[in-house]
């Protein structure tokens, strides 16, 4: 189940409605006691079952042992179970629920055998079924974990305790593979070359796989034991099941497996996998007369190769050598009106295969991850690579500008060395990117991005079989700075250093401590300092800020950050205490990410409760409930709040999460962005998500969002999604999204005056906006056999904002703001600014704004046809297709906003990708 996640506390805005708030938190709460009640009254009845003891069967599955037999024939992989090793030895057959009833016996029978030869690892499955008919088998692309019945086997090579693979294969043939890592974490990214194949049987489904031991990360033993898990699900009934059986009420997963002995004496071979690729591309766009850059056709070519070597068994070293980094489903439309970048999920393979070592630092033991508006830094950021440049051009003229970072040469070295060493470094290097401008008499080459290395070092080691572990991680961004806009603008060199560690405090792993602690160092020139030290991340130009101050001439940039843990995650009551802070000058965002400004000390504490046996109701629930308190480097309380979370699954298999969160009222330092304290009203938050039982062919979801903050200010959003299911290869989901935002206190500018001497200087402009939001994701997904699919994903996206109520803040420290228009101050709209007039006939100067009023209509869609051929080898056919209207700022219409998306000019891109594995 899930914690707090830093989307359900959202920054806050001044925002309003005409509805009290006791009067929201009401429909909310009669919302979710309806859909309690009446959708549980339609769930079948719980069986009353005798009181299990847990305990006893816990200690009976630490002596559970599965024996491996070596095969001397071949095995034909067809999922029938012919050959002789599968009917002469004796199957492992005893396996538990998870679901419905923890800890009862399976109710339908599974068997299992596990078998070798030099080179591979097979694994055979005879899944009985008393209703063969009820059998769910959806055919689902590579690591699509579809509605369906599953068999999943789970191995611990090194048998740590704390990592592995996971694969998975249902009855209609789909694959899914995982590597785990630090006991309960999942990383689907990683796609390992191997085969499965199942067969329906009068009696139920069976299945076989092959394994290379290449495809596996071991230390190279006589003799081997393994950790090992077998788990089926039996969809229709909802019943999962395991042969290493964890109780829900304990976090753990590899740490509980089984042991896997009879391995001896393999040859797996050195692993080494050339995969050279080309990639032909067309883009259409509708043509501008004059503009030598737009002439509605462009057409493009490129090739290169990837090379994946295992060193040893236990460390491989992949090389890519001009590499293709284009995504092929595009990223979503957002509308980001805050001072922070947006953050994108990465898509490229390179980067997302074996991330898990590289995404878990800060992360190991505590499996309780929970915070309430902590920025959250990442060390790492694999998005920098190959971003869009950062540069802008010099001359005037048309502009053919890159949309990428060429990423000359990328490698990267993952496994483990040494005595438990796990190891992951990452070596890239972009080069230098120009914009050609053409003022229709000479050509020009701005330099926009310069040449860049990029370098990530992460390693770790767990000591006495996983009760402690310690490790750290390093990255640096070097670039080669040749002109003095890029020099002003971007940091010379960047680099961090942290360590971090665990420990549980009982052999039974109940109690852990854990966290973080590193430093981050910038050097740049003194342009660029002074630039970074006024960022959104620092803002150390604030006036009434004791603590910090502008050096205009430093050319280096330090700061230190951490963040401790303390936590129960086992047994039924839980516990989570969490203490961090990021000092004002830390700044990881070169090589990696952060959400919001450093300067902060976070205090958190989270009590919850999960019951895990089913009753009248609830199959299972889990109440959280504490709160969380901010403050800077200065001493200034800057957030604080209470919360709760309610979430379980109802007794009809619809699951259900309900948040409130309220906060009080409370200074912030990031308001006025780089100005002087303001004082945020209270505010409250209500969060409801729903979501259907997936074993109908309709599944429904909603999501539904609504914060109040006093005076004035709201934000209410609704997020459904439908995802029907009409044949088993065919699934169409649309998600259509609604949501208005009025916030009394956005953002416009800032206008230097000296006789503003309260807020120093300056006046500090915002609005009133008034935006609204119309959305929809819709993806279609039609599979025609598990290697080959065609997926197509449309985003139409509308959003408008609507400005009015421009006002200043009159005093720090306080809700007081002049409204212009009120008073003897004065404001006329423009054609595109407002003239506005602080005091009328008094001393203070006039001055304009611009006119921030928005209109964003969005449609971004893409259609994919995946095809692998042959294990490894692949072949995309793209087609992409963007548009975008800017038309009517500020006023929204549906129909008429519609009609110009579908009308406005669009992007198209058509791509062709081959790649071919050889196996050398």
């Amino acid at each position: 189940m899930k914690i707090f996640s830093n989307a359900q506390v959202r920054a806050i805005k001044n925002s309003s409605f005409s509805l009290p708030e006791y009067l929201i938190n009401l429909l909310f709460f009669v919302l979710f006691i309806f859909l309690a009640g009446n959708l549980s009254a339609t769930g079948k009845s719980v069986n009353r079952t005798a009181e299990i003891d847990k305990e006893a069967l816990k200690k009976a599955q630490e002596q559970k042992v599965v024996h491996a037999f070596r095969v001397n024939s071949s095995i034909k992989l067809d999922g029938l179970l012919e050959e002789e090793v599968w009917k002469t030895h004796e199957p492992v057959s005893d396996f538990l629920q998870r679901d419905p009833n923890d800890g009862e016996k399976a109710s339908e029978l599974t068997e299992v055998w596990v078998a070798y030869d030099d080179t591979n690892l097979y694994v055979a499955a005879y899944c009985h079924d008393s209703d063969p008919k009820g059998v769910i088998g959806l055919l689902g692309r590579r690591d699509s974990f579809v509605d369906s019945d599953w068999f999943f086997f789970a191995v611990d090579p090194y048998f740590d305790r704390r990592s592995g693979y996971l694969f998975g294969v249902n009855p209609s043939g789909s694959i899914v593979d995982e590597v785990l890592s630090n006991d309960v974490n999942e990383d689907e990214s990683w796609d390992g070359i191997w085969e499965a194949k199942a067969a329906r049987v009068a009696d139920g489904w069976t299945l076989e796989m092959r394994i290379p031991f290449n495809q596996l990360r071991f230390p190279k033993k006589d003799v081997y034991v393994w950790g090992v898990n077998f788990q089926r699900t039996i969809k229709r009934k909802n019943e999962k099941v395991a042969f290493a059986w964890v109780p829900k009420e304990d976090n753990a997963y590899v740490s509980r497996f089984a042991r896997l002995e009879g391995i001896e004496k393999i040859n797996p071979g050195r692993r080494v996998e050339l995969y050279p690729y080309s990639v032909g591309q067309a883009q259409f766009r509708p043509a501008e007369p004059g503009n030598p850059f737009e002439t509605g056709h462009k057409y493009l070519g490129n090739a290169g190769f990837d090379l994946k070597v295992g060193l040893k068994s236990n460390l491989n070293l992949d090389v890519t050598v001009n590499p293709d980094f284009g995504q092929v489903e595009v990223d979503p439309a957002v509308i980001n009106l805050s001072a922070y970048e947006t953050y994108y999920q990465e898509k490229r393979p390179f980067f997302i295969e074996g991330a898990s070592i590289f995404n878990n630092f800060g992360r190991g033991g505590v499996y309780l991850n929970a915070n309430i508006n902590w920025p959250n830094p990442r060390l790492f950021y694999s998005r920098r690579i190959g971003r869009q440049p950062q540069g802008y051009v010099t001359h005037d003229g048309y502009v053919s500008f890159p949309d990428r970072t060429t990423i000359l040469g990328a490698f990267k070295l993952t496994g483990r060395v040494g005595s438990g060493w796990n190891v992951g470094f990452i070596s890239a290097l972009t080069g230098r990117e120009f914009a050609t401008v053409d003022d229709m008499s000479n050509r020009y080459q701005d330099e926009v991005e310069p040449l860049t290395y990029y370098g990530v070092l992460r390693v770790q080691k767990d000591i006495n079989d996983g009760q402690q572990g310690m490790g750290f991680m390093a990255t640096g961004v070097m670039r080669d700075l040749n002109t003095e806009m890029l020099s002003a603008i971007l940091n010379k060199n960047a680099f961090s250093l942290a360590a971090d560690g665990w420990s549980f405090l009982d052999k039974k792993r109940t109690w852990v401590v854990g966290g973080w602690i590193g430093g981050t160092f910038i050097q740049g020139s003194q342009d660029d300092i002074y630039r970074l030290q006024q960022s959104s991340t620092h803002y150390f130009q604030r006036p009434d800020a004791t603590h910090v101050s502008l050096d205009p001439e430093a050319t280096s940039l330090n700061g230190w950050g951490g963040q401790f843990k303390l936590a129960k995650q086992q047994g039924n009551s839980l516990f989570l205490f969490s203490a961090g802070a990021l000092s004002p000058g830390f700044d990881p965002n070169d090589a990696g990410f952060q959400s919001s400004s450093s300067d902060v000390i976070d205090l958190m504490g989270l009590y919850g409760y999960q019951h895990t046996k089913p009753g009248k109701i609830f199959r299972q629930w889990l109440l959280i409930g504490g709160g969380s308190r901010q403050y800077d480097f200065g001493g200034n309380s800057v957030f604080s709040c209470l919360a709760a979370s309610f979430q379980g699954v109802l007794n009809n298999w619809w699951d259900f999460e309900y948040t409130f969160i309220f906060m009080p009222e409370s200074l912030n330092n990031r308001l006025t962005r780089g100005g002087p304290m303001a004082l945020l009203p209270w505010a409250f938050m209500n969060e409801l998500r729903l979501s259907s039982d997936s074993r109908k062919p309709v599944v429904l979801e909603g999501d539904f969002f609504y914060q109040r903050i006093h005076n004035n200010s709201y934000d209410w959003r609704a997020d459904f999604a439908v995802r029907w299911k009409p044949m088993s290869n065919l699934s169409l989901s649309v998600g259509p999204q609604l949501g208005r935002e009025v916030n009394e206190t956005q953002w416009v500018t800032k206008v230097a005056d000296p006789l503003m001497t309260e807020t120093f200087g300056n006046r500090y402009v915002f609005g009133r906006i008034d935006q609204k939001i119309v959305a929809a994701e819709i993806r279609v997904n039609w599979i025609f056999t598990p290697k080959l699919s065609l997926q197509a994903y449309l985003q139409p996206f509308i959003a408008a904002g609507k400005y009015d109520r421009f006002k200043q803040l009159n005093r720090p420290r306080a809700y007081d703001y002049l409204v212009y228009g009120e008073g003897e101050s004065t404001i006329v709209a423009g054609e595109s600014e407002y003239i506005i007039d602080p005091d009328g006939s008094g001393p203070a100067a006039s001055f304009s704004i611009y006119n921030p009023d928005f209109n964003y209509k969005s449609m971004r869609g893409t259609v994919v046809l995946r095809w692998e051929y042959r294990p490894g080898s692949l072949l995309y056919l793209v087609w992409t297709q963007n548009r975008a209207d800017y038309s009517y700022p500020g006023q929204f219409s549906l129909w008429r906003d519609l009609g110009n998306l579908f009308t406005a000019p669009g992007d198209n891109i058509f791509l062709v990708k081959f790649s071919y594995r050889f196996e050398l």
